[in-house]
């Protein structure tokens, strides 16, 4: 089994999950293409994105595959006035990750995890390991647990 940094961290700390591989598609990094390569429902696939408030604070945002995220929901949730997208090229910088491989987890900075609530009733979500190629599939409740996650509801 490879080691990615989130897979390792959710070990230590005795959290359930199961490592998923694909081959990747450089040119294809979506949420929709990695449902279709790993066999499993787009609706269980999440995606990690990185925010940042207008007082410079840095948010992870997960939200199934089936989302686009709602950044007035985003500010709601953290009762800011806006929040915008990161540019790619700061993703590295910010988190250790690359695009295709941003995982809420094992990050080199903690910030605030955000989870969609449509993780809410289901037996598992898929988020990426930190790597591309890779994913963690593990219990929402664990993840919300985990990474100390708010639920939010992206309109």
């Amino acid at each position: 089994m490879s080691k990615t940094n989130v897979a390792r961290l959710l070990k230590q700390s005795d959290v359930p999950f199961d490592l998923l591989s694909y081959t990747v598609d450089e040119e294809d990094l979506s949420a929709q293409n990695v449902a279709r390569k790993i066999n499993y429902p787009l609706s269980s696939i999440f995606k990690t994105l990185v925010l940042e408030t207008d007082q410079k604070q840095h948010i992870f945002a997960v939200i199934s595959g089936e989302e686009e995220l709602d950044l007035k929901a985003v500010a709601l949730a953290l009762s800011t006035k806006k929040v915008q997208m990161v540019p790619m090229n700061d993703l590295m910088r910010l988190t250790g990750y690359i695009r295709g491989g941003v995982a809420p987890i094992g990050a080199k900075k903690t910030f605030p995890v955000l989870l969609s609530d449509r993780a809410v009733g289901q037996s598992y979500m898929i988020i990426s390991a930190g790597k591309r190629g890779w994913q963690i599939k593990l219990a929402p409740d664990d993840f919300l647990t985990f990474t100390n996650g708010i639920l939010f509801t992206n309109r």
